[in-house]
């Protein structure tokens, strides 16, 4: 009877200690699922665009692969926080400017490394349309801006903000100083910019727009209203028009006080002739 005893209480102390081991796996089990969903949040919103519905690559490189690096995490985190100089990577840290804190990186690495171990996908949520008013159209500018609208909040938003305040992109809310600013823009999306984060979006550089695309989207950001300059700054030479600096403007005050000294040089021997 005793020995009955014992073997129960043996059993269900055996059992009480396996639920306790348990609990740290089930925490982390839960953490973990926390972090891939905040993974796949972050990945909607600033890397699906570049990189895809799934890491297959867009303008940007494949992420769903198998990484050959013996700590593939630190290999991916590196990338994420300094970027790729002279590629269309940017540095997404906040110590190298960007929006991204150290946990929310982590959980990106998570997120883009649970497709390489075949764990199941966390589906992201879509991210929410950016709500505009409908914009006229512009004189002597091929394209709707609010068709362009839409392509702006799928493809530039992430790197130039939803208003073209910028990011981890150039400022694209601001007066455009060239003379035909449309084909400047359009030049550029189509063709990117070579070593730096602007990627060529153009289907005949191997992106993903039209020429219709790129013309809508011109037309929208030529529809942003610029950003004001802060209080006290200085105008941009965009805003004022080319203007002199440096030793330009110093030979030009100096050669205008000798035109002077020249006029009045002459005057007064003019003076002097006529009075002898």
């Amino acid at each position: 009877m005793v020995s009955h005893r014992l073997l129960t209480v043996f059993s269900l102390s055996i059992l009480l200690f396996m639920a306790v081991l348990a609990l740290p796996v089930n925490a982390q089990q839960g953490s973990d699922q926390d972090k891939l969903e905040q993974g796949a949040r972050l990945y909607e919103e600033n890397c699906r665009m570049c990189h895809g519905d799934r890491g297959e690559g867009r303008v940007g490189a494949t992420l769903s692969k198998n990484w050959p690096s013996i700590r593939p995490d630190l290999r991916i985190k590196a990338t994420i926080e300094n970027g790729v100089p002279g590629s269309p990577m940017p540095a997404w840290s906040v110590a190298k400017g960007g929006p991204l804190s150290a946990e929310e990186i982590e959980a990106l690495v998570a997120y883009i490394l649970s497709w390489e171990t075949g764990e199941p996908l966390v589906i992201p949520t879509q991210a929410p349309v950016t709500q505009r008013p409908t914009l006229a159209p512009l004189p002597e500018v091929k394209g709707d801006p609010n068709r362009g609208a839409i392509l702006f909040d799928e493809n530039c938003a992430v790197c130039h903000g939803a208003d073209g305040q910028g990011r981890v992109g150039a400022t694209l809310a601001r007066t455009w100083g060239a003379i035909r600013p449309d084909l400047s823009i359009k030049t550029v999306i189509q063709n990117g910019v070579a070593g730096s984060a602007m990627p060529a979006w153009s289907q005949a550089k191997g992106g993903p727009l039209t020429e219709s695309d790129v013309d809508d989207l011109v037309a929208f950001v030529l529809s942003l209203k610029p950003i004001a300059s802060a209080p006290g700054a200085a105008p941009t030479e965009a805003e004022t028009g080319p203007g002199l600096s440096g030793a330009a403007g110093i030979l030009l005050t100096i050669a205008l006080f000798a035109l002077i000294a020249s006029v009045i040089l002459f005057a007064q021997r003019k003076s002097a002739n006529e009075g002898s």
